[in-house]
């Protein structure tokens, strides 16, 4: 039985005997994305968590939106609507899982051009939408300055105070420091002893930044959301070298730490934005099984979930969830109000249309503009630090021997190299003759 599977794993890495070679890279990326599109479905069912939460649940801008309070409307959803700001912290423990494996193998110059392109097409995209609709119809949401607008299109407004053109935009701001953190990491090259030393220093970290209370540290450290990336970061590695000790006490550790400050931040939406009481267990519940779940593709249990429109949703989470809040609600308001329908039809009605608004900024901007940007970072024409000096004098011109005509003058033919006077070489007559030389 040993040398029978012996003798088929060496038939399908190196094409022994009549079968076709078929390279273990191969065999390892099909594998590997038929686990991972269970990830794109787990990241656009995050999303629709956010969604509803936000066209349900947000108290204030719901019932802007609505025209009344959305409880008196889907009294059914009110038991789970309120707990889907949890979305955030799934994307964030997805995050985590994602970088870590679309940098393993990479140089920083490959993680910078990755993530330029895969955040800022479809946010340039969602920035310009949700302003000019919020602009046109301010039926909800007051319209944002259009300096400020154009600050949105750095990603930066947050740490500067400038007021967002969609308020979801606030993830961003810690995804960035996400990204410079692990570009540390990425910039050593990554490694199971390297990335997992960064883990444990940064789940020693976080918990004493933020009793220090040292604010510019706390920016940077960011106590209240490392452990959801760090979380994704164990997992990749338990799906990438199996189950080892270090990694489980990493992974352990900031799982609890997260449920900690994830019902923290419960307290701060029970009390603050959905004004309703909300249960620590069914935080503690979606969080973990999360995690699970997560645990579960990464082991291969949900290897047969291949569907292509699960990819498909999965590229379409991002722009729909830059794009839901601001112009979904402005959705909401003209279908119901507006118009009069349904409340039961306007609220799917409008995650379609959200769905479709995604579609189309994935397909028309987003992927033509990012396959451009691509092109230009990869042949270093876009990041080129020796560029030519156009300003710099021109190389002047080769100066012609005294007494030649010099090129350009007027009735003259132009300097050549061969017009100049040959010297010959002395000619040596051969054996047998006289050895006279000719000059």
């Amino acid at each position: 039985m040993l040398l029978r599977d012996s003798f088929r794993k060496k038939a399908i890495s190196t094409g022994g005997g009549a079968r076709e070679s078929v390279p273990a890279a191969s065999v390892d990326a099909r594998a590997e994305a038929g686990r991972l599109r269970a990830l794109d479905g787990l990241r656009l069912l995050a999303a629709l968590m956010v969604a509803v939460y936000h066209f349900l649940a947000l108290d204030d801008d719901a019932a802007r939106a609505w025209g009344q309070s959305a409880d008196t409307l889907f009294p059914q959803a009110d038991f789970l609507a309120p707990y889907g700001w949890l979305g955030v912290e799934v994307f964030y423990i997805i995050s985590g899982f994602v970088i870590c494996m679309s940098c393993w193998g990479r140089t920083l110059g490959d993680f910078f051009r990755s993530r330029v392109i895969r955040l800022y097409p479809a946010y340039w995209a969602a920035v310009v939408l949700t302003f000019t609709v919020v602009t046109l119809a301010p039926v909800v949401f007051d319209p944002a300055p259009y300096w400020d607008a154009m600050v949105n299109l750095t990603m930066l407004q947050d740490p500067l105070g400038v007021d967002r053109v969609d308020d979801v935009y606030w993830t961003l701001w810690v995804e960035l420091r996400f990204y410079l953190i692990f570009a540390l990491v990425v910039s050593m090259g990554l490694t199971y002893r390297r990335v997992i030393a960064f883990c444990l220093a940064w789940t020693v970290m976080a918990p004493i930044v933020r009793a220090s209370e040292f604010a510019p540290l706390d920016v940077i450290v960011m106590p209240k959301y490392a452990h959801y990336f760090l979380i994704g970061v164990g997992l990749y590695l338990v799906h990438r070298f199996g189950h080892q000790l270090l990694t489980w006490l990493t992974v352990g550790a900031n799982a609890m730490l997260a449920q900690h400050y994830a019902v923290l931040r419960m307290k701060h939406q029970a009390n603050d934005v959905v004004n309703e009481t909300l249960h620590p267990w069914i935080v503690t519940a979606v969080l973990f099984g999360s995690a699970l779940l997560i645990l579960a593709i990464a082991r291969g249990h949900l290897s047969w979930v291949r569907w292509r429109w699960v990819t498909t949703a999965g590229a379409l989470t991002y722009p729909f969830y830059l794009l839901h809040q601001r112009i979904g609600f402005t959705v909401i308001h003209w279908l119901y109000v507006d118009a009069g329908m349904s409340a039961y039809i306007v609220l799917p009605m409008t995650i379609a249309a959200m769905l479709v608004l995604a579609w189309l900024v994935h397909r028309y901007v987003e992927k033509p503009l990012a396959g451009w940007i691509k092109q230009r970072l990869s042949s270093g024409r876009g990041l080129a630090l020796d560029p030519p000096d156009l300003l710099a004098a021109p190389t002047p011109a080769p100066v012609a021997p005294a007494g030649l005509p010099s090129s350009g003058e007027a009735g003259t033919a132009s300097f050549d190299p061969s017009d100049l006077p040959r010297h010959r070489k002395p000619q040596v007559r051969r054996r047998g003759e006289f050895a006279i030389t000719r000059k």
